[in-house]
């Protein structure tokens, strides 16, 4: 009820200081207001008080209200509706090219790699509303899993139906992979086109030179951040299909072709960065998050309505009635 209720002078409620003063000046005054007649005895008058003299307080607290509420004027209570516009002074393009390989399914990154990316992958994309985002996956092959667009809940789903299938050869074509997401976004205008290239692996499959596929990045002004995903040293990793289709899980060495990724980023203007737990790969999406912003212009419009006047008409009639009681009724005890 009161969220949007202010006060634009706030200084004036130091006036309400007066009103502790103001009673007991009253009280210290009230045997005085009235007239005195000395004599030795009342036993001969009948003792009655008058009910106009028991209402004759009334007077002044009919004054402190109004004082009260016209200091409450003066602060200028007033309730203000504020509507905002926001524009987007430089849209950035983005696709997140995914490796999909067995590979992905290694344990080291919980509950596996593949999810523990969908999941920050996910979160990115729900802080960049005002860009466009796809998302192309590959393994031995590559193909776009959604196009550029700026639908958030299309990315999302697109991200969560991410699983590792039989529909890709399996193998791991970086340079098809790239290729892809260039072909993506070699006809956007956006000012900025950005790839963010997720692997686990070496470049082992596919038609497509890596070098070639971020020759044709440069061509179109398109940054690529590289990303390998795994830890240091061995991981729990598929190393074969047992007959009921499942897979199989040892100790398996992990080989990211780093020198392949650092080269791709350099060459663009993009960064490499090495993700071997959960909690790195948060920080890399943060980070690229925080060197790719889009400029956003913010406009905000306040809708004020005054709501003094009320209370100044109210005191008004506060005090012409206390006035009109003082010389009508009250008279002969003022």
């Amino acid at each position: 009820m009161f969220a949007n209720f202010t006060f634009e002078n706030p200084q004036f409620f130091w006036l309400f200081l007066l009103l502790p003063i103001a009673i007991a000046w009253y009280f210290w005054k009230r045997d005085k207001q009235s007239a005195e007649l000395r004599i030795s005895t009342i036993k001969g008058f009948k003792a009655k008080k008058s009910l106009l003299a028991q209402l004759k307080p009334v007077l002044f607290v009919l004054r402190l209200l109004a004082l009260a509420l016209i200091i409450t004027a003066m602060a200028r209570p007033r309730t203000v509706d504020v509507s905002s516009r926001t524009s987007s002074t430089q849209g950035i393009d983005i696709v997140m090219a995914i490796d999909v390989s067995a590979s992905m399914l290694a344990r080291d990154l919980q509950p596996n790699r593949l999810d523990a990316l969908k999941e920050v992958a996910q979160e990115f994309v729900k802080g960049r509303p005002s860009d466009r985002i796809g998302v192309v996956v590959y393994a031995g092959e590559s193909f776009t899993k959604t196009p550029i667009t700026s639908d958030e809940e299309i990315v999302l789903s697109a991200l969560q139906d991410i699983e590792y299938n039989n529909l890709l050869q399996n193998g791991t074509a970086i340079g098809s992979g790239l290729a892809t997401a260039v072909n993506r976004l070699k006809d956007s205008e956006a000012k900025s086109k950005v790839i963010i290239l997720l692997t686990d692996g070496v470049n082992n499959s596919g038609f497509i030179d890596p070098k070639i596929a971020s020759e044709l990045a440069v061509e179109f002004g398109i940054k690529v951040y590289t990303i390998g995903v795994g830890s240091n040293g061995n991981a729990l990793s598929p190393i074969n299909v047992l007959p009921n289709g499942r897979f199989q899980y040892g100790m398996s060495k992990v080989e990211i072709d780093e020198a392949l990724l650092r080269q791709i980023a350099d060459a663009t203007r993009g960064q490499y960065f090495r993700a071997t737990d959960n909690e790195k790969l948060e920080e890399i999406y943060a980070e690229i998050d925080s060197l790719e912003k889009t400029d956003i212009e913010e406009f905000r419009y306040y809708n004020y309505d005054e709501k003094f006047r009320p209370l100044v008409l109210l005191a008004g009639g506060l005090l012409l009635f206390e006035i009109l009681m003082r010389y009508t009724i009250f008279r002969s005890f003022v």
